[in-house]
């Protein structure tokens, strides 16, 4: 070939190129952070460094503090990141539920990234292969009354979204005479479990409930899928009765209507209507999942993979769920960088329905990475990557311009971090 032409072509070959060295040789060489604090939310975004220049992209679940990820990093520096499951075990304990397995989970998600950029492959590669090609979105939507929600549904559904959710709790009934009964000032905690508060749903209260639903479904139909959450606290043999009363409506889930913890109060729930139960939102890792699914206490888990493990623990989620019939729609209320590690597991997983987004009506939420189309969702969908670890980077520009002004910077060093040293064995 004449020397001209190799010029010619040099661009397009280097462009295919990986020019790091093995991935066998890679080694984490750091932990930073940087957080985004805008309305209506604060994402706190982790890089993992290595020794070979490239990096991984990981987000603290919302609520959750950075501590929890940064306390991990003298557990992960000189290990090889492309070890996901090893370092996933190492780490494991130091999560929890709600937002306590915050950290663990960035972690994860920012190693599944690493090791696609250094194979060249796609996260959901690195989970098994695909089941799809888009991802279905559905989105909280909120409004004052029946005939708002109705009508505001009604545009998500001409945006293009094919899946529908929406609040419906005690709260609507506030100020409405003999709808509720509860103990002086239990109404206004949030720090009491639902078996304990003594709040009960009246008649009349289920009714004002039922009516909304009604309305709301005068105006979308029926031929949609659309899913209830936030009841409040009410003890299940309230939730019961409200479920009874609900099944009239078709509704695609009943989520959360008591904590997860309490499996056999999901066993009378669900044998008690005909409405799918579905809860997991604050689940930590595929065990406790598993005791829902034993139970037959629910049809839909509900994971949030800022929560669940990260990726490929949620993907042995929904693969455990379809063992026993259930489904998987899956939480989600981050940036773009939870939301691409979300699709990823969701187009690795068979067996799942819908991932959740909070930030349709937020334009800013598109411009916090490059690489995908903005907006995101296009059409009530999320195409799944094709390029390496997530398929995403970041829009530095712009998060520079949006820093939360208490928070330490733009991944500045976390050297504090350096020397942590405890002994973590958990067997002797």
């Amino acid at each position: 070939m004449p020397v001209s032409s190799l010029d010619t072509d040099d661009k397009e070959v280097t462009d295919n190129v990986n020019t790091h060295s093995r991935p066998s040789e890679l080694k984490i060489t750091d932990i930073r952070t940087a957080t985004v604090s805008r309305s209506p939310m604060r994402c706190t975004i982790i890089r993992i460094d290595t020794n070979q220049g490239i990096y991984g992209l990981g987000e603290v679940r919302d609520g959750a503090s950075k501590t929890y990820a940064l306390m991990l990093k003298n557990r992960l520096i000189g290990e090889n990141p492309c070890n996901v499951d090893k370092i996933f075990r190492k780490i494991k304990q130091f999560g929890y539920h709600g937002r306590q397995g915050g950290g663990v989970c960035a972690i994860e998600m920012a190693l599944m990234d690493l090791a696609g950029k250094a194979y060249g492959a796609p996260a959901y590669q690195l989970a098994g292969g695909k089941f799809r090609d888009k991802v279905r979105i559905y989105c909280d939507t909120h409004a004052h009354d029946a005939e708002e929600m109705g009508h505001k549904l009604k545009e998500r559904v001409g945006q293009g979204f094919t899946f529908l959710k929406m609040d419906v709790g005690i709260g609507m009934c506030q100020g409405m005479p003999d709808t509720i009964s509860a103990p002086a000032g239990m109404l206004r905690t949030q720090n009491i479990m639902h078996p304990f508060t003594g709040i009960h749903i009246t008649d009349k209260g289920i009714k004002v409930l039922c009516d909304f639903v009604e309305g709301v479904r005068d105006i979308v139909g029926y031929e949609i899928p659309l899913a209830v959450d936030h009841f409040g606290h009410l003890v299940v043999e309230d939730c019961i009765r409200l479920a009874k009363a609900l099944d009239k409506y078709s509704l695609a889930w009943l989520e959360d209507m008591i904590p997860w913890q309490y499996t056999d109060q999901y066993v009378r729930l669900s044998n008690s209507c005909e409405t799918p139960i579905c809860t997991g939102e604050d689940i930590y890792c595929k065990e406790e999942f598993l005791k829902l699914f034993r139970a037959r206490a629910i049809a839909v888990c509900h994971p949030d993979l800022a929560t669940s493990g990260g990726i490929l623990e949620t993907k042995k989620i929904g693969d455990l769920a379809q063992e026993y019939g259930v489904s998987m729609a899956m939480h989600m209320a981050g940036s773009p960088v939870t939301a691409m590690a979300s699709v990823h597991c969701a187009a690795a997983t068979e067996n799942f329905l819908a991932l959740e987004n909070h930030s349709v009506d937020v334009p800013w939420w598109n411009q916090l990475v490059t690489g995908l189309p903005n907006p995101i969702i296009q059409n009530g969908y999320i195409d799944v990557p094709e390029a390496p670890g997530l398929g995403i980077d970041l829009n530095e520009e712009f998060i520079k311009e949006h820093l939360d002004p208490n928070d330490a910077g733009y991944f500045e060093p976390t050297t504090e971090w350096d020397n942590e040293r405890s002994h973590d064995r958990l067997w002797s």
